[in-house]
């Protein structure tokens, strides 16, 4: 009998996908959370602790992996989602699930509200979904919700999902290259119907977005990574977009993996740095970031800083900044990693000063938390930089195979349309 549990969860195993590591950083820098596979890590940095989860929610737990994980711009709230079909919202100070929603499919991104007032979340078939959190504030665990269908993007996989700083109109961006603005309505349970425009422009499938605003410019502009290697500026209010940043035209002057072409290079995270016209930008394959500065006034996007993290293989897969501290937090890892007996690792790197001359990349007894924190983070176990590299190149064979367009014969497609397990059940 152990023999044969062991074959049926070696197969589990061998069916989930690859799921890069995740981090969030709280606004003021309070607290630290990484998500690797179904593990959601976090450290108080206030108090110098691990963080104990606490889910009393009405609903199943998770066992899947993570794919989304988001503190609100209060810092009160923190989100997490992922292919177990569950949202869990929990308070981001006493790290109690508030509430935990069933989705329909697997969830790929989330979004939170400026005031709080509401969450939403996109699956893998397209659909944007919101919840009302009223009474959510006071701290109870409330009873289980489900989400009311807010917009669609027709069966295409939703990347990205952001509120703009004004909280008026919601952004989703999709691996069909385009990003819709689309106006946040007033009663947003029954539905989002006006279109405000579309940012079109990009060649390949759009895996992250972020606003840059100064104190002069709060609205900001929208920046957008894809797999086209390059970062683009949108004015979202027109969709015109303001200019195009290649990264791939400094490959001369980084180093990659021999499996990734230095001419065609994915954006995987961007950063943007709070109060500042500076975005931290994240390749896939490449040891370090990229510091991007839009000149707001000029309209202009440009590469004004390469940094390489030197010493082990470290390719980041998730980065964040809080904005108190100006610190820039890294995490590089992944789940399911084919061959491997660990379910999942992560590693931490801290970028100080990014904003000037002297930014340098933090030894671990400097990180805030320290040993601590890098252990509840991180787990114990040691990471071989073999491993490392392992992650990195399965990362980004997983983002390929998940985002990148397959095309099927007419008899492939109604054989995958007869053999589909996601269909709904009729009563």
């Amino acid at each position: 009998m152990e023999e044969e549990s062991h074959i049926e969860e070696v197969e589990i195993q061998n069916k989930l996908e690859v799921a890069p590591a995740l981090i969030s950083v709280h606004p003021s820098q309070k607290s630290v959370a990484v998500a690797v596979g179904s593990d959601l890590r976090v450290f108080d940095l206030i108090e110098n602790r691990p963080v104990s989860l606490v889910d009393e929610s009405d609903g199943p737990s998770r066992k899947e992996s993570i794919r989304a994980i988001r503190y609100s711009a209060s810092g009160k709230l923190f989100v997490s989602a992922g292919d177990d079909k569950l949202v869990k919202i929990w308070s981001a100070d006493s790290w109690r699930c508030l509430n935990t929603v069933c989705s329909e499919k697997r969830v790929s991104a989330v979004a939170i509200s400026s005031d709080d007032s509401h969450v939403c979340y996109a699956d893998k078939f397209g659909v944007v979904w919101v919840i009302e959190l009223d009474g959510i504030n006071e701290g109870k665990t409330l009873p289980s919700k489900k989400g009311a269908l807010l917009l669609s993007h027709y069966c295409s996989i939703i990347t990205s999902l952001e509120f703009s700083p004004d909280g008026r109109y919601i952004l989703s961006a999709d691996r069909d290259f385009k990003i819709r603005v689309t106006v946040f309505p007033k009663k947003p349970l029954e539905g989002a119907h006006e279109i405000q425009s579309f940012c079109l422009g990009h060649s390949e499938f759009i895996t992250c977005t972020a606003f840059v605003s100064t104190l002069e410019l709060t609205q900001g502009y929208l920046m957008s990574g894809s797999g086209d290697s390059t970062v683009r500026l949108w004015d979202i209010t027109s969709g015109s977009l303001i200019d195009t940043c290649e990264v791939s035209t400094v490959a001369g002057h980084l180093e990659f993996n021999e499996s990734e072409s230095p001419t065609q290079v994915t954006v995987t995270d961007i950063c943007a740095i709070p109060n500042s016209s500076l975005a931290a930008v994240a390749i896939q394959s490449f040891q370090g970031i990229l510091l991007l500065s839009c000149d707001l006034t000029a309209h202009t996007l440009s590469i004004t800083k390469v940094i390489k993290i030197p010493g082990e293989s470290f390719i980041p897969t998730s980065i964040a900044v809080s904005a108190s501290s100006k610190l820039l937090w890294m995490v590089s890892g992944a789940s399911n990693l084919p061959g491997s007996n660990h379910p999942g690792f992560s590693r931490v790197r801290v970028i100080s000063c990014l904003e000037t001359e002297s930014s340098s990349i933090l030894e671990d007894g400097q990180i805030p938390g320290g040993t601590k924190l890098l252990e509840q983070l991180q787990g114990k176990v040691p990471i071989e930089e073999s491993v490392m590299s392992a992650a990195a190149e399965a990362v980004r064979a997983a983002m390929s195979s998940l985002l990148m367009k397959k095309q099927y014969s007419e008899e492939k497609r109604e054989f995958r349309k007869r053999t589909r397990n996601d269909k709904k059940t009729t009563q």
